[in-house]
């Protein structure tokens, strides 16, 4: 298994990016002037900022392929595993309240032929979770995580892979149209291990997740995609920080949008640090909203932190609006009605996220959700 992150990489202090801790204390109840809550629904999200006991769990089914296993720990003991602290109050009152933490382990040297497969299902209950995935040395494989039905839910989740290590971690929120979801992901990749990250947000009233990552030697590479699909009435917020602690390293961040529905909103929030120490490494970031009817609002705010020159490259962007009038008009020139071109166009600008994805059922019932949500926005030009 990797090391923790070199000692000599400075403790990071950012109005952007709070200290991690596991003491509840450090984390106040946010007042919504805080640079990571201003952005977000408190009132909403006030289940799972209040410290209140629950035993509840969602519905838990696996399945687990030869050269995986999975077994619960404790608190203490997923506090000594995780990945990171917790940055904000959600993720360390789930790490606080869960009651210890689920473990699933892939061996090192596996070469998994199926998917980890983890399904949590609520049931309209209040819930603390902690989930931990460790990944051995060299070992490669899929991991697949997905929510679905109702619940007010907390979650801590942390994935560290080992050095040489190849894995594609997704995670999907299909959540019922009340659920409220909240947490922290965070990524610690081994030295010269390959880490891919697809996120997917398309149910649910709030969905608001802070995912970061960080390298724990030179030579690792992450790429981490999302798609997200907000209908009116929901919020759904995504939080990424790059934390570029080591040389010869590489991120690439892409994650795409869809907005339609009175009151419909999306937050994307993207930051890289490049530290002193990250000589010779190389970054991109990109956010695309696509904005389908009136009375949507998507915030999309990209940042760079560079400490040293000596990169090999660093960019950053970020698009919200509506159609593309000439991807529309080529379309409509070769007769395609002007409904099944917008649907043709919305399903592009997906595609290439949900491909990664990288098992084939899940892709096509990602398309399939999409198709539906289109459903909404399309019947009008029908």
């Amino acid at each position: 298994m990797a090391a923790p992150v070199m000692e000599a990489v400075e403790a990071l202090e950012s109005h952007l990016h709070p200290t991690p801790s596991f003491t509840i204390e450090d984390h106040p109840y946010p007042k919504g002037q805080e640079e990571i809550w201003r952005f977000s629904p408190l009132r909403a999200l006030k289940p799972l900022l209040t410290d209140e006991p629950s035993d509840a769990h969602l519905q838990w089914d696996e399945s687990l392929p030869a050269g995986s296993s999975s077994r619960t720990v404790s608190t203490d003991e997923a506090r000594a595993l995780v990945a990171e602290a917790p940055i904000d109050r959600v993720s360390v009152l789930a790490a606080a309240r869960s009651g210890g933490a689920q473990l699933i382990e892939i061996a090192p040297g596996a070469e998994l032929t199926e998917p980890v497969s983890i399904t949590l299902t609520g049931t309209g209950q209040h819930v603390w979770g902690h989930l931990v995935f460790k990944v051995g040395a060299h070992a490669k494989g899929t991991i697949l995580l997905r929510h679905e039905g109702s619940a007010s839910y907390a979650t801590k989740v942390d994935v560290l892979v080992g050095d040489g290590a190849k894995i594609n971690f997704v995670s999907i929120q299909d959540w019922a149209d009340d659920a409220v979801h909240g947490g922290h992901h965070s990524v610690l990749v081994g030295r010269d291990a390959e880490v891919r990250t697809v996120t997917v947000s398309l149910g649910g009233k709030v969905v608001r997740l802070a995912e970061t990552a960080r390298f724990a030697g030179p030579g690792g590479s992450l790429e981490q995609f999302g798609l997200y699909f907000v209908d009116a009435g929901q919020h759904i917020e995504h939080r990424l920080f790059v934390d570029h602690n080591a040389p010869h390293t590489h991120s690439n961040v892409d994650y795409r949008g869809a907005l339609q529905g009175e009151g419909a909103r999306s937050v994307w929030i993207g930051d890289v640090l490049i530290r002193k120490v990250a000589e010779g490494i190389s970054t991109y970031e990109s956010n695309k909203n696509l904005v389908l009817t009136d009375g949507c609002r998507a915030d999309s705010v990209p940042n760079l932190e560079i400490e040293t020159g000596e990169i090999e490259g660093a960019g950053h962007s970020s698009t919200t609006g509506r159609f593309d009038d000439e991807q529309l008009f080529y379309l409509r020139s070769r007769g395609i009605p002007e409904a099944e071109a917008r649907r043709l166009v919305v399903r592009g600008f997906f595609a290439d996220i949900v491909r990664r994805i990288g098992v084939p059922e899940v892709e096509e019932h990602m398309m399939a959700a999409v198709e539906r949500e289109l459903s909404v926005t399309m019947g009008a030009y029908a």
